[in-house]
């Protein structure tokens, strides 16, 4: 079974992001921030997909991103970010700090789906 990182500030996204995934067949672990995930990442944790928001506090989703990639446990993990930003400069940011995919919130559950199973048999 797929395991999905879900690093999110908001506690009411983490809960909602978590039963869609569970649902869908995916075991989630979660981090509130991008410092807290590479911990967890530092830690031993191998995720087959990282699901970031962009704007956390601590460390934010960019400077996650660019950590996530030296990591070599990570290097090559799928990273989609979701977050409330439409796209423009912060998603040519996060394409180049290494995400593989772009999402805005809010999203609809298939959509987020559609995603995860495509990214995960890439």
């Amino acid at each position: 079974m797929p395991m999905i990182f879900v690093l999110d500030d908001s506690p009411t996204m983490v809960m909602s992001l978590s039963r869609i995934l569970t649902k869908s067949g995916y075991t989630v672990e979660t981090a509130s921030n991008g410092r807290e995930g590479m911990d967890k990442l530092k830690g031993g944790m191998k995720p087959n997909l990282i699901l970031t928001d962009i704007n956390m506090p601590v460390m934010d989703g960019i400077a996650f991103i660019k950590e996530a990639r030296k990591h070599a446990a990570t290097r090559f993990t799928p990273i989609v970010v979701l977050t409330t930003e439409s796209g423009g400069p912060k998603q040519a940011e996060a394409r180049s700090a290494g995400a593989s995919g772009w999402l805005t919130k809010p999203t609809q559950p298939d959509a987020l789906i559609a995603t995860m199973k495509q990214l995960l048999t890439a």
